[in-house]
């Protein structure tokens, strides 16, 4: 098993979190991430914090406040408090292993935003040995580096902001030496379409991606119009909170496997 498989890589954002399926309002709960593997999908975006104590939970935020009954910064907080909150006032933050292991066939994006994740992280995907199966990825490309240095195999990778903007920079530029040597150390980009003035993903930069044989995902899109638009464009991959649209987008062009 290899993570980038296929012609095209659908990702259900923090799972498929929609009143549809039930799962309003519980991102990165396990009922998400199992309501995007009813749906079919293979990949799923998940993000990653370490508690006081050292263990990976699967949360976006710092803090406990905006998505669970809890409150706190995680990694001020031991697991026994963290396991105590609920997500939506319903569901349990899941320890990243449980999301690792609990699909053996699922591929999982792991982002590690805070610093508290680099060694819990690592320590998941060793003890679940999901390393064909994930593909490690942070703002930070310093603490993306941390958390590689401590598994015993590779992983596939997605770069940082730095070396996003140092690839922008040689695109631009048409200097291409600069453009790889940015992403000498990674295996993808998972980028936005723009960021405040700045174009990302144009012809450009899926062409320079390409040539220098990365993957390029863009994040995150939820009107069909546009996924098919970035589709014509060539992009390898789509992040998405509308897990049901998306699919829907790839059954009717064939890209759905």
């Amino acid at each position: 098993m290899t993570y980038f498989e296929g012609p095209f890589q659908a990702l259900a954002h923090r799972g498929f979190a929609h009143a549809s399926v039930g799962t309003e309002g519980l991102e990165n709960s396990l009922a998400a991430f199992g309501a995007a593997v009813d749906l079919g999908y293979r990949y799923v975006e998940t993000d990653a914090h370490g508690t006081a104590d050292g263990v990976a939970v699967a949360l976006h935020d710092e803090s406990l406040d905006r998505t669970t009954d809890g409150a706190g910064l995680v990694a001020e907080l031991p697991w026994s408090d963290v396991s105590e909150a609920r997500i939506g006032g319903v569901e349990p933050v899941p320890l990243l292993e449980d999301v690792l292991g609990g699909w053996p066939g699922l591929r999982v994006n792991v982002d590690v935003k805070h610093n508290s994740g680099i060694g819990p992280v690592a320590r998941a995907i060793e003890k679940t040995s999901s390393w064909d199966r994930v593909c490690v990825t942070s703002f930070d490309a310093v603490r993306r580096r941390a958390t590689l240095a401590k598994l015993s195999r590779p992983v596939a990778t997605s770069a940082g902001r730095s070396e996003i903007r140092t690839f922008l920079a040689g695109v631009r530029l048409r200097v291409t030496p600069l453009a790889r040597r940015a992403l000498h150390d990674v295996d993808a980009l998972q980028v936005p379409v723009g960021h405040r003035s700045i174009t990302v993903v144009d012809a450009a930069s899926i062409a320079a991606a390409h040539a220098l044989g990365k993957k390029l995902h863009v994040w995150t899109i939820n009107e069909p119009d546009e996924m098919n638009r970035l589709i014509d464009e060539g992009v390898d991959g789509l992040v998405t909170d509308r897990a049901d649209l998306l699919k829907d987008v790839l059954v009717e062009r064939g890209l759905w496997d």
